[in-house]
């Protein structure tokens, strides 16, 4: 009798302790150094060969993502951890010979390109503004502008705007769209193949452009051209096209239900991009095998973390796990579930992303997009907790915000923040590593790895405990998106 009443008490002692940890507690019991060094051992071990889309690597990858989410009591979604689609990749053209206006320009590299041989008028249009557009009928034609805009004519204003100028070229009937670069032969060079090579979703649309419309950057360099706005010009194109083959590939979604019978029908997201570039120019030792210990490794691990707390400690709010595949090519896993969700968008209240491209400062973490959302004190806080600083955006200039996967959810209204390893600036020590074979799991700093995953834990937990709504601040651009996702006025 004696002993039952003792192990009674011993029960229920156990058990009020438990209750009455705290998050912090919960946070740091669960996060340990030999397993974060584990899972990005792993991932950036040689057999995954960088792990791009599409590849062996990447399936390897995934099946032993799926593994831990079984592993840790996560349910699947639709029957299975994997959410499949099919991505098309085109390879670009063995050649491709252009002319404006009786000039030879040999440097190209093409966006869309079909096998042709075509010459045609021309107009020049500036920088294709939408007012640009208005004023000449572009029909039959193809349009020659300058990439970029007259406020932004940096590489990744030209990237950012080159969609809209297409857009818009195809909707007023032209048959092609030129953008003008001026980019010295090193930078081309390694540009020209991110822009030759390309990769999207494979929807089975057929848009009746696609056959005949071609899309390119000209490099005008050492050869600048003399053109007036609405200057109408002779182009001569000839070129086998580019070739395009399929490949599938997979999301891997798992879900742990909350505690609260009324939050548990909220969801917030733990989300990071597993994929990265693969194999690709060998360094000085011959290595070729671009591993991505820090993009993205470090955020797949910061996911697994919360997933293996949350087995233990479920939240209020539900916890929905989701590593993205096909970052690296432009968004596309994020994209595509963002457009296919397996849980309604309206029941997610938060997005909570990891991602970044390094570290330069051990004594922070970075938080891209902090002070945009009603988080940012739970945050700070959380990270403040186990010895880190937390700061916003430190380069606003590079558009962080909008070149990782929290923006295909913002888009669409859900509050969504990407904490990352702590950086000041895009110095020497983060282009080091950053998409480099040198970005090994044996280069990083695991002691700062283990509080920074103790922060995001933490971070989360306050997010998915707090009864307060979760929402963007006031004034910021995706408020709008928010109040007709959520039905607010």
């Amino acid at each position: 009798m004696k002993k039952t009443l003792f192990f009674s008490f011993s029960f229920a002692l156990i058990s009020f302790m438990t209750i009455a940890q705290t998050d912090k507690e919960k946070a740091a019991e669960t996060v340990n150094k030999n397993t974060i060094e584990s899972h990005i051992g792993f991932l950036s071990d040689d057999l995954l060969e960088g792990r791009e889309a599409g590849t062996r690597g990447n399936k390897i990858a995934a099946s032993y993502l799926a593994n831990q989410l079984l592993r840790f009591g996560a349910q699947p979604l639709s029957g299975s951890y994997f959410q499949k689609f099919e991505l098309e990749r085109s390879t670009p053209a063995s050649y491709v010979k252009l002319t404006l206006k009786d000039v030879d320009y040999p440097l190209t590299a093409s966006f869309i390109m079909p096998a042709t041989k075509y010459s045609g008028k021309a107009v020049f249009l500036g920088y294709g503004s939408e007012a640009d557009f208005e004023s000449v009928d572009v029909s039959g034609k193809t349009v020659v502008v300058l990439a970029g805009t007259s406020e932004d004519p940096s590489p990744n204003g030209m990237l950012r705007g080159g969609a809209l100028k297409m857009q818009l070229a195809k909707d007023k009937g032209a048959v092609g769209l030129i953008e003008l670069v001026d980019f010295e032969e090193g930078f081309w060079t390694r540009l020209k193949h991110y822009v030759g090579s390309g990769t999207k979703v494979k929807t089975g649309s057929n848009d009746k452009n696609d056959a005949t419309f071609f899309h390119t950057w000209v490099n005008t360099y050492k050869n600048n051209p003399d053109f007036k706005k609405g200057e109408n010009l002779l182009v001569n194109l000839e070129s086998d096209g580019k070739a395009k083959t399929s490949m599938d590939t997979q999301n891997v979604v798992g879900v742990i239900e909350g505690s609260d019978p009324n939050l548990k029908n909220e969801y917030v997201i733990y989300s990071a991009h597993y994929d990265h570039v693969g194999i690709g120019q060998p360094n000085a030792e011959g290595d070729s095998i671009y591993n991505g210990a820090r993009d993205n490794n470090i955020g797949v691990t910061a996911v697994l973390s919360m997933l293996e707390n949350l087995s233990k400690y479920p939240t209020k709010r539900s916890a929905l796990f989701i590593l993205f595949t096909a970052e690296e090519k432009g968004l596309l896993g994020s994209q595509y579930y963002a457009d296919n969700p397996l849980i309604p968008l309206d029941n997610v209240s938060f997005c909570f992303n990891t991602d970044g491209g390094g570290y330069n400062d051990t004594s922070l973490a970075t938080i891209i997009g902090l002070e945009r959302t009603s988080a940012e004190k739970l945050i700070i806080e959380g990270a403040g907790t186990f010895g880190l600083k937390a700061i916003g955006d430190p380069a606003p200039e590079q558009g962080l915000f909008d070149r990782s996967d929290n923006v295909s959810f913002a888009a669409k209204g859900i509050p969504a923040p990407t904490y990352s390893t702590g950086f000041h600036s895009f110095d020497d020590e983060i282009m080091k590593y950053y998409h480099q074979a040198d970005d090994e799991a044996d280069s990083l700093d695991y002691d700062y790895l283990l509080k920074f995953y103790q922060g995001y834990v933490y971070s989360g937990r306050l997010i998915a405990n707090t009864t307060d709504k979760l929402f963007w601040n006031s004034g910021d651009k995706y408020e709008q998106a928010g109040k007709a996702l959520y039905g607010l006025k």
